[in-house]
C-alpha cells in the first residue's frame, strides 16, 4: 500500500500546484516525505511539544508516526498582491513587508490573500485524497516541526499526513 499512498500524495501536489492563486501568481511550495523523514518529523514534533510545554505535539506526533506519507505545503518567497488592500492589517503592502519578522513558529505579517491561496491549495489537495478514500488530517503543529527541521523552505508550512489503515489513525485521538 506504500506505493498506492505515494501515488496518492503525488496526486495532492497536482491539485495543490494546480489550485488557483491570486493574480495568478504561485507561491506555493510543495513536497511530499516518506519513510525515515515521515518517523523523523513525528519523533520531533513530540520532542518540540515536550521542550516548548506545547499541548497536543505529542498526540500529533504519534499520528505521523504512524502515517505512510506527508505532504507539505509551504508559502514561500511571497509577494502581496499589492492592491493596498489592508486585509493584512495594515494600510499598504509596503508597510506590511516593513514589518515582516521570523517569528518563533512563521514569519510574517503575510499578505492575507497569499494565505487564502494556501489554504485553497490544501483544500485542493485534501480534497484529492478523499477521492481516492485515503485518510489525512490537515495539521498546524507538523508545519511547526517541518519548517525548523528545513524538510522545506516558507514563511508558513502546514502539514498533512496520509494513511491507509481499517480505521483514520486522525479521529478518536
Amino acid at each position: 500500500m506504500n506505493k498506492t499512498l505515494e501515488t496518492v500524495a503525488e496526486m495532492m501536489a497536482v491539485a495543490a500546484r494546480t489550485a488557483p492563486k491570486a493574480a495568478g501568481a504561485d507561491f506555493i511550495e510543495i513536497k511530499v516525505i516518506t519513510g525515515a523523514d515521515v518517523k523523523l518529523l513525528g519523533n520531533e514534533m513530540i520532542k518540540y511539544g515536550k521542550e516548548q510545554g506545547k499541548y497536543n505535539y505529542d498526540r500529533d506526533g504519534d499520528n505521523v508516526r504512524r502515517s505512510g506519507a506527508v505532504l507539505l505545503l509551504a508559502l514561500s518567497d511571497s509577494e502581496p498582491i499589492f492592491q493596498d488592500c489592508g486585509a493584512c492589517g495594515f494600510a499598504t503592502c509596503n508597510e506590511m513587508k516593513e514589518h515582516f519578522s521570523e517569528g518563533d513558529e512563521f514569519a510574517g505579517p503575510l499578505c492575507a490573500w497569499r494565505i487564502i491561496d494556501l489554504g485553497i491549495a490544501l483544500g485542493s489537495a485534501v480534497k484529492t485524497a478523499s477521492l481516492f478514500n485515503v485518510d489525512n488530517r490537515i495539521m498546524y503543529r507538523l508545519g511547526v516541526v517541518a519548517r525548523k527541521l528545513g524538510l522545506i523552505k516558507g514563511e508558513h508550512v502546514i502539514g498533512v499526513p496520509l494513511s491507509i489503515t481499517g480505521k483514520s489513525i486522525y479521529y478518536d485521538r
